[in-house]
C-alpha cells in the first residue's frame, strides 16, 4: 500500500523540515512548497492526501491558494490543516469557511500536529 502524501507548505525552510521529520515519522511521504503558488502548481501535477498549509507567504498566501484550491477541485480533498501563528478568531473563522478541515497554532511539536491529522481522520 502506497503511503500517504502530504503537501507541507511553508516559506520557512525550518517549518518544513520539523513537519517533514514528524509526518515521515508517522508513515507519510512529503512533498515542499515555499509559496502558494508552488503548492497550487503541486497539486496540479499530483494531487496530495493532505496539505499542511502556513498562512503568511509570499507570492500567493495561505488562504489565496486554500481558495484557488477548492474553486478547482471541490471542498473535499484534498484535507486541509492551517498550521499558522495566527490566532485570532476571525482568522481561524476565514480558514474554516475557505475550505480548511482544521487550524493549528505554531510552534507545534509532534503530539499537536498528530492530534489534528487523527481529528480529521488522517491517521
Amino acid at each position: 500500500m502506497k503511503p500517504p502524501v502530504c503537501l507541507v507548505v511553508d516559506d520557512s525552510r525550518v517549518v518544513r523540515k520539523v513537519a517533514r521529520r514528524i509526518l515521515e515519522a508517522n508513515g507519510y511521504e512529503v512533498a515542499e512548497a515555499e509559496d502558494g503558488q508552488k503548492a497550487l502548481d503541486a497539486c496540479r501535477a499530483a494531487m496530495p492526501d493532505c496539505v499542511l498549509l502556513d498562512w503568511n507567504m509570499p507570492v500567493m498566501n495561505g488562504i489565496e491558494f486554500l481558495r484557488a484550491l477548492r474553486r478547482e477541485y471541490g471542498p473535499e480533498k484534498p484535507t486541509v490543516v492551517f498550521c499558522t501563528t495566527e490566532n485570532e478568531i476571525s482568522f481561524i473563522e476565514q480558514a474554516i469557511e475557505s475550505g480548511a478541515q482544521e487550524f493549528i497554532m505554531k510552534p507545534f511539536d509532534a503530539e499537536i500536529l498528530l492530534g489534528k491529522f487523527a481529528q480529521v481522520g488522517l491517521l
